[in-house]
């Protein structure tokens, strides 16, 4: 689903990569380039992915308690929520930016780069290590609204849902859908900004004067030019098709492992 996401953000596509909605997409690249193509990139991803989700939930806890303690003693607070939520993003996309840049990159139609390698030392080579964080500004510009709206929406549904605060596997999936759902709709513009920093796209950046998108301004600015005001929403379905599962099971899976540690701790307490 990111293949397609990225591919229906493009601001001007190649016409055999011209797609009206995500099936389309999903069925034209698998018939014209292959059954793995949509696959591609995923490598990368599942490398980055862990060591970021760990440092992610992580300091999520340990802040959303810390600040919570101190906002609203005894109870949930969903400013502290939304501000754990933020910080916890400065760590989780720091590891994560380099593995979208190679991730896009061999996602855009006709990409040059069948290996992740080939991308890492091609990047590397004709623009320098800053390109793998040439959208950083932009992807914490996008992700620390996404995350903010993604976990007080999480912690509000859950109040709802699931007011005990056991473990509920059910409400862990619904509430999890429900608040990526939310939060990727309400950043997309970002998303797609982030798209074009990540992939330079060599015909919008014929409407760019420097050579070079850098920066939230700049890829705002063009986006505009090439495809007016609806170009910032380019690929909203796909996004929010993407994130509904992606943010179901993340939530699901780090709450099962929460149960179960904390279940331990519990018994290893009791024991002594």
């Amino acid at each position: 689903m990111g293949k397609e996401q990225t591919r229906m953000q493009s601001l001007q596509p190649d016409p055999a990569a011209r797609y009206r909605n995500v099936l389309e997409a999903l069925w034209r690249i698998i018939r014209t380039e292959g059954l793995w193509r949509p696959m591609r990139g995923l490598n990368v991803t599942a490398t980055g992915a862990g060591p970021a989700h760990a440092l992610y939930f992580a300091c999520y806890e340990k802040l959303k308690k810390t600040l919570s303690d101190v906002i609203h003693p005894g109870g949930n607070s969903h400013i502290a929520n939304g501000a754990a939520g933020c910080v916890a993003t400065l760590l989780h996309d720091a590891a994560m930016n380099p593995v979208e840049v190679v991730k896009q990159r061999m996602q855009m139609y006709n990409s040059p780069y069948h290996r992740v390698t080939d991308c890492v030392r091609a990047v590397w080579q004709n623009e320098g290590a800053g390109a793998f964080y040439r959208s950083y500004t932009t992807q914490l510009t996008m992700n620390v609204p996404f995350q903010a709206i993604h976990f007080m929406t999480y912690e509000f549904l859950q109040e709802h849902f699931n007011p005990q605060r056991r473990y509920n596997p059910s409400s862990h999936v619904l509430s999890g859908a429900c608040a990526g759902a939310v939060a990727a709709a309400a950043t997309t513009p970002l998303d797609v900004c982030k798209t074009l920093l990540n992939t330079q796209e060599s015909l919008a950046l014929n409407s760019n004067l420097t050579g070079h998108i850098t920066g939230m301004a700049s890829a705002f600015r063009t986006v505009y030019q090439v495809g007016g005001v609806t170009a910032y929403f380019r690929g909203v379905q796909a996004r929010v098709i993407y994130q509904i599962p992606s943010t179901a099971i993340a939530w699901s899976v780090y709450e099962f492992f929460k149960y179960l540690i904390t279940k331990r701790q519990e018994e290893w307490r009791a024991g002594k």
